[in-house]
C-alpha cells in the first residue's frame, strides 16, 4: 500500500486497486486479506466509498467499483481526446489571426491552460502551459460560469469574493452575472484587460457529444491589437474542435449544461 500523510485516503485507495485487481467485484473477506486491513476498518471505508458513489454493494454482499467511477474516466477521457484534436484547429485559429491560441480547461474556480499556439509576432502573448486563472478574470472563464445559470455565477462570487487582477477585473457579483449571461447569449467573451494589463482575450466554449462544455478555446493578444472581427474566426474555431468530439448543435434541442433561467 502506498503511503502518504493522510491514512484513509491511502486506505480507500487500496481497496479500489483490490476490488480493480479482482476484476472489479469482491466480498470483504477477499479485500481485507488484499489490503492488510481490518474486516471492520475496511467496511467503515468501503460505506464511505459507497455513499460518494465510487463503490456498489450487490445484494449478495459483494462490493463493486462505482458508477461514479466511470463518469470520472469519461471525463478524463474527454480532457485527452480534445487535447489530441485541439492543435490542428489551434493550428488554423493562428495562421488566420497572427495571434497565440490558448486551449483551457475549467478546474472548480479556476481556468487551467493545457496547450498553446504561438505566433510569429516579436511582441505576442504567451499563456504558460500548466498555469492557471480564476474564472472571472479569463473570457473562457465568464462562459464556463454562464453556463451553469444565474445562481451559479453568484455562488462563485460569494465564494470567491471576486479578487480583482487589475484595475479593469470584475468586481461585483451583479456585474459578472449579466456579462456571463450575455457571454453565452452570444456565444463568446472578451477578456479586456482584466487578467493581466495590456491583454485583451477572446474566448468561446468547445463542447462534446453530449452539449457540455468541456475546454475553452481562446486568442490572447496585446490589447491594442486584438480585433472584434476575429470574434467569428474563433467562433467558428470553437464550432469545428466541437464537432471533432461529436458535437452536433442541429442534433440537440439544448446543450446538456444551458444555463437556466433567472428567477
Amino acid at each position: 500500500m502506498t503511503k502518504t500523510a493522510i491514512q484513509v485516503i491511502d486506505r480507500a485507495a487500496a481497496l479500489l486497486d483490490a476490488l480493480a485487481r479482482a476484476g472489479g467485484i469482491a466480498n470483504l473477506k477477499v479485500l481485507s486479506a488484499d489490503t492488510g486491513l481490518h474486516p471492520s476498518t475496511a467496511s467503515r471505508i468501503l460505506t464511505s466509498l459507497m455513499a460518494h458513489g465510487y463503490v456498489e454493494r450487490e445484494g449478495s454482499g459483494r462490493y463493486k467499483l462505482g458508477v461514479r467511477l466511470l463518469q470520472l474516466a469519461a471525463k478524463v477521457g474527454t480532457q485527452l481526446d480534445v487535447r489530441r484534436l485541439a492543435p490542428p484547429v489551434m493550428e488554423w485559429l493562428r495562421d488566420q489571426v497572427g495571434e497565440t491560441v490558448n486551449l483551457s480547461l475549467r478546474d472548480r474556480d479556476e481556468v487551467v491552460y493545457v496547450e498553446r499556439v504561438t505566433s510569429s509576432q516579436m511582441m505576442r502573448v504567451e499563456q504558460v502551459v500548466g498555469s492557471r486563472a480564476p474564472l472571472h478574470v479569463t473570457a473562457v472563464g465568464k462562459l464556463f460560469l454562464g453556463v451553469g445559470g444565474d445562481s451559479e455565477v453568484r455562488s462563485y462570487a460569494l465564494r470567491t469574493g471576486l479578487p480583482p487582477y487589475t484595475r479593469h477585473s470584475i468586481r461585483e457579483a451583479e456585474t459578472l452575472v449579466r456579462e456571463a449571461r450575455q457571454a453565452v447569449a452570444q456565444g463568446y467573451a472578451f477578456d479586456d484587460e482584466e487578467a493581466e494589463l495590456g491583454v485583451g482575450c477572446i474566448g468561446v466554449l468547445v463542447r462534446d457529444a453530449e452539449g457540455r462544455a468541456v475546454a475553452g478555446l481562446s486568442v490572447s493578444a496585446p490589447r491594442e491589437r486584438r480585433q472584434d472581427a476575429w470574434v467569428p474566426l474563433v467562433k467558428e474555431a470553437g464550432a469545428r474542435l466541437s464537432e471533432r468530439l461529436g458535437y452536433d448543435p442541429d442534433g440537440m434541442h439544448q446543450p446538456a449544461d444551458a444555463p437556466r433561467p433567472p428567477h
